[in-house]
């Protein structure tokens, strides 16, 4: 699309930590943007809540005051707002009362661990245990995914209980509470999600991209409290009066690690890194379902129309990375910002055997134990605070190394994993990656390049890249097109006998968090 007048999209990004608004010109650079962040709530060891209403209201900020700032910086948004898009965080799990619009529950949010019991229960009863949904959803039975925190709240809140049974339930995950309430809520608001954010629910068939049947039917689920599943790009509906942005079709909606996808154009054989609250592995395995079996997750990475062929992904995913240092901030005190953490990380060459598992709630992929707790082991009398925080850089490199180790024995051809051109690159992207010394850590471990767009940003791009697809604001050739931005590039500098036994010393340090959950206090 070209011509006089302004074009703009722009991108709704709702994290788990802060909600953020991004308005994007048609050369897809940002003219304006605003960033909230709202509560988090820990009402017990390893449950972690949202307020919904608290995340609404977030959203509603940020769109009226980026709006405010690209219009005050000369930008005619008002007029030239073509679509919105919307990225989330996955697999936080609500649901609200279609008769009065509110929440039933506080959110559940994608590390809450408190189904745990729910999921060893449905090991035991059902044939291949933990793995008895893989074929079909392509996921393992695990704390993570919406259906075992839907299971929760049907069985313990009695709010929801009521509702379900009244058929004045509706669940969804954030997208689908945010896409409702922009459309209209209790005045014709739309009941959707998309297909990446479904195929994080243990619900979503993968071949079908549909609910699947025997799914429900076994965990007990009633088909009509679920949304209805769209494609990644395409018109859902127009936003409602009372919105700054009302009238403006949204037209794109993938979860956060799709959207990143997109945002770096990963093509089949291409892998991403996103490290934000955790770290997020994807690699594109083009048109082709690929089972893991290796502990990865077999997930959506996008369809780009309701028409258009799908592309799949293996997926890992770690828990705790930028968490790690919140927590070294927030709980210990060592730094006073994240920003800090770069240069005392520095001060020293190597963490001097220290190694650091943050295994806060458990271990995700490739491990998936969930009776893991987190540890600090090789301490001397010689540490440092500076040991601790370059141990707690590398934990969060080792963990993408152990994800894509797996993705290549899953994926590859003799192990390996390449695009293209023949070569295996990461991307990366995400707050974390501003930090040179991680990138260069990353590098050194993994023994192959780590690319650093211009900007890391690429979560919101992706969801603006998939609603301007849909109103023709860009093609996909434009999307996919090799990026003229410079990119920083990482080189390993490691030497390979030294990157293999630190890989050794760090295997051995995961093995000792195993079996802690039951510690007494």
């Amino acid at each position: 699309m070209s011509g006089g007048e302004p074009v703009y999209i722009g991108s709704i990004d709702q994290g788990t930590t802060s909600t953020r608004f991004l308005i994007y010109d048609h050369s897809a650079h940002i003219v304006g943007s605003h960033q909230v962040e709202f509560t988090q709530f820990y009402p017990d060891a390893g449950w972690v809540e949202h307020d919904p209403m608290e995340i609404l209201e977030s959203v509603r900020t940020c769109i009226a005051k980026a709006m405010d700032k690209a219009t005050a910086d000369g930008h005619n948004v008002d007029k030239g707002m073509k679509a919105i898009g919307l990225t989330n965080q996955r697999e936080t799990t609500l649901l609200w009362s279609k008769s009065t619009g509110y929440p039933l529950h506080n959110a559940i949010v994608w590390m809450d661990v408190r189904t745990s019991s729910i999921c060893r229960k449905l090991e035991k009863e059902l044939p291949g245990g933990r793995t008895h949904f893989v074929e079909t959803c392509g996921l393992p039975i695990s704390t993570y995914f919406s259906a075992t925190k839907l299971l929760w709240l049907m069985e313990n809140v009695d709010a929801v209980k009521e509702a379900v049974k009244a058929g004045d339930a509706l669940f969804g995950t954030v997208d689908t509470w945010l896409i409702w309430n922009l459309t209209g809520g209790l005045n014709g608001g739309l009941h959707v999600t998309d297909v990446s954010n479904a195929s994080r629910t243990m619900l979503m068939n993968l071949k079908t991209l549909d609910w699947d049947q025997p799914t429900l039917k076994t965990l007990r689920i009633p088909a009509e409290i679920l949304p209805r599943i769209v494609s990644n790009s395409e018109v859902i509906g127009q936003i409602c009066s009372g919105w700054a942005v009302a009238g403006v079709p949204i037209s794109g909606c993938l979860g956060d690690q799709h959207a990143a996808m997109l945002g770096q154009a990963c093509r089949r054989g291409e892998a991403k890194s996103t490290y934000g609250t955790g770290a997020f592995i994807l690699l594109n395995t083009g048109e082709e379902i690929t089972q893991s079996a290796h502990g990865l997750l077999t997930t959506l990475a996008f369809k780009l129309g309701a028409e258009a062929p799908t592309n799949y992904a293996l997926e890992g995913s770690i828990a705790i990375a930028g968490a790690a240092v919140q927590w070294l901030r927030d709980s210990l005190g060592i730094i006073h910002s994240a920003g800090e953490i770069e240069a005392l990380a520095s001060e020293v060459e190597s963490t001097g055997g220290v190694y650091f598992v943050p295994a806060f709630n458990g271990l995700f992929a490739p491990w998936w134990r969930d009776d893991a707790r987190g540890i600090c082991i090789g301490i001397t009398r010689f540490t440092s605070k500076a040991h601790i925080a370059r141990a707690v850089l590398e934990s969060m490199c080792f963990q993408v190394k152990d994800v894509l180790d797996s993705m290549h024995k899953d994926a590859g051809e003799k192990g390996e994993v390449k695009n293209d051109k023949g070569e295996f690159v990461l991307r990366v992207d995400g707050g974390a990656t501003v930090n040179n010394l991680l990138m260069q850590i990353q590098a050194n471990l993994l023994g192959s390049p780590v690319v650093r767009p211009a900007d890391i940003e690429t979560t919101a791009l992706g969801a603006a890249y998939a609603a301007g697809l849909a109103v023709g604001v860009w093609t996909e050739d434009e999307i996919f097109a090799e990026k003229a931005e410079r990119a920083t590039i990482f080189n390993p500098e490691l030497d390979e006998e030294l990157r293999k036994k630190k890989l050794e010393s760090w295997y051995k340090a995961v093995t000792r968090t195993f079996d802690l959950a039951e510690l007494s206090l």
